[in-house]
């Protein structure tokens, strides 16, 4: 029973994904999904989806960030610098396709729905900061960055230019914007001068 369970938990992921992204042709966006959409591609009954999922936003942040977190992992037992930008590399390459335009419906549903907000902080957002601020602690106790250093405030320097390019279309998410990010705030924060760009 257990097995099947889960093979239906997990239908219902691949078919919210499948209707939200399909590599960017004829997707549904977020608004315009609904549990029956859901229901009829993973050939589930809408009471199969309500008994993990309270709402349509909670299966959609739950299908993406399974798809998320699997591509965008910070590597451990490599330096701090190199952990970050490979970090960085792979949330930009991810948000520059579908998944990006997914992540922008879910913060813009977020702005008149506060459940939305309230569940993408606590089942993707907090995971994800807390992740960084635990590389920004091992920054510290390794002495890339400064003592005083406040790894969360430090998390969201380098998070926040890669959803405000996400959002605003500033400039292309690309390894060229991990790679400045990377740079200028590894500089900014960094317990030493630093030369060449690298503390």
């Amino acid at each position: 029973m257990a097995v099947r369970s889960e093979s239906s938990r997990r239908a219902i992921l691949d078919a919210t994904m499948d209707l939200l992204v399909r590599d960017g042709r004829r997707a549904i966006t977020v608004q315009k999904l609904t549990m029956e959409a859901i229901a009829k591609r993973a050939k589930v009954s809408k009471a199969t989806i309500y008994r993990w999922w309270p709402s349509k936003a909670a299966v959609v942040i739950d299908a993406f960030m399974e798809n998320h977190l699997a591509h965008t992992r910070i590597p451990e037992g490599v330096p701090v610098r190199d952990a970050l930008l490979t970090h960085l590399k792979s949330l930009i390459t991810h948000y520059a396709g579908p998944q990006g335009r997914l992540v922008a419906q879910l913060v813009a549903e977020g702005q008149y729905d506060s459940e939305t907000m309230a569940s993408f902080r606590v089942r993707f957002w907090n995971e994800r900061a807390a992740a960084v601020e635990k590389l920004m602690r091992r920054g510290i106790e390794e002495g890339v960055f400064r003592p005083d250093l406040d790894p969360s405030a430090a998390a969201q320097l380098f998070y926040a230019p890669v959803y405000l390019h996400l959002l605003f279309g500033i400039s292309p998410l690309d390894n060229a914007l991990a790679e400045q990010l990377v740079d200028l705030g590894i500089r900014d924060l960094a317990a030493h001068p630093v030369q060449d760009g690298r503390a």
